[in-house]
């Protein structure tokens, strides 16, 4: 059996969720699928797969040999292309990464629209709210709100985010006042457990100061942006998150922005790639067209939310 088929095989059941699935998305009988999976077992000598009939667990093993493989399958892709003389015109499939709300609501329509021009490009969007290597796991290209610290990655600045606090006027116009980080004691917060369960950050008050740290009772906690932002929104308290994820409801006055001068500094936004998937077609073309769109957009934000 074809050792590079069989990753393929193996990686389209990562994707898929299934082996039932990944032989539906290629067209192959579950047997042929079960037999390229027992195959790289046997080939590498390890179990990589806990399977039942109806799902998979990658091994200890299977997670390292997984991200190996997508490399390699990257790399392949890369090579067919640059030897088939294929420099100008975008082909195959691109893979975009992106944090959950802003790959909805930003990245999706401009990836929507870069594809109606590119008819000989697919594309995968996957909404990830956590760290990811994109060669690890043979994604081309992402956004990421973070300071750059991975000297691997090529990084184009696209805009820039706040940390807010923010409420709906209909708790707000209830409750006392909020003039300074210590009055949220006495508030009903709604905690984003990535901000802090208990308690909140706020800078110094004076250059060369302590950075301030307040304690919070929350009465609800969320692992999701998602669900906070909705518990705002009908009124149940204070809640901290990125300001691009509620600028449309802070323009639409659904929700207020709360303390924007106790603010931490902003955190950057970059669309980014590993070194040397620029030069792939499809890349290279996905980030040109991206990247003043999603300048616009983050600006167009930061205004919404200029508090």
């Amino acid at each position: 059996m074809d050792r590079i088929d069989a990753m393929k095989v193996f990686v389209c059941s990562l994707d898929e969720g299934s082996l039932a699935a990944a032989g539906r998305k290629l067209g192959r009988s579950p047997a042929a699928v079960t037999r390229a999976i027992s195959f790289l077992e046997s080939h590498v000598g390890v179990q990589l797969l806990h399977r039942t009939t109806r799902t998979i667990k990658l091994s200890e093993a299977g997670e390292r040999y997984a991200a190996a493989c997508r490399r390699v399958l990257t790399d392949l892709e890369e090579a067919d292309l640059l030897a088939a003389g294929e420099t100008k015109a975008p082909r195959g499939t691109l893979t975009v990464t992106a944090p959950l709300i802003s790959g909805v609501s930003i990245v999706r329509p401009i990836l929507d629209a870069y594809l109606g021009e590119h008819p000989d490009v697919n594309a995968k969007l996957l909404l990830l709210d956590r760290p990811v290597s994109l060669v690890d796991e043979g994604i081309d290209v992402g956004l990421r709100i973070a300071h750059l610290t991975d000297s691997t990655m090529i990084g184009i600045r696209v805009g820039e985010v706040r940390r807010v606090l923010c409420a709906a006027p209909s708790y707000l116009d209830g409750a006392p006042e909020i003039s300074s980080p210590s009055d949220l004691s006495e508030h009903r917060c709604i905690a984003l457990a990535q901000f802090g369960q208990d308690s909140w950050t706020f800078p110094p008050r004076e250059a060369g100061g302590a950075q301030r740290t307040v304690h919070i009772k929350p009465r609800l906690t969320i692992n999701g942006v998602a669900g906070v932002i909705a518990s705002a929104l009908e009124g149940n308290g204070v809640t901290r998150v990125f300001s691009y994820q509620i600028a449309e409801y802070v323009r639409r006055g659904e929700l207020r922005i709360v303390l924007p001068d106790d603010e931490p500094p902003p955190l950057p936004a970059h669309i980014v790639a590993p070194e040397g998937r620029l030069s792939v077609p499809k890349v290279r073309a996905f980030v040109d067209f991206a990247v003043p769109l999603l300048r616009k957009e983050f600006s167009d934000r930061s205004r919404f939310c200029s508090g």
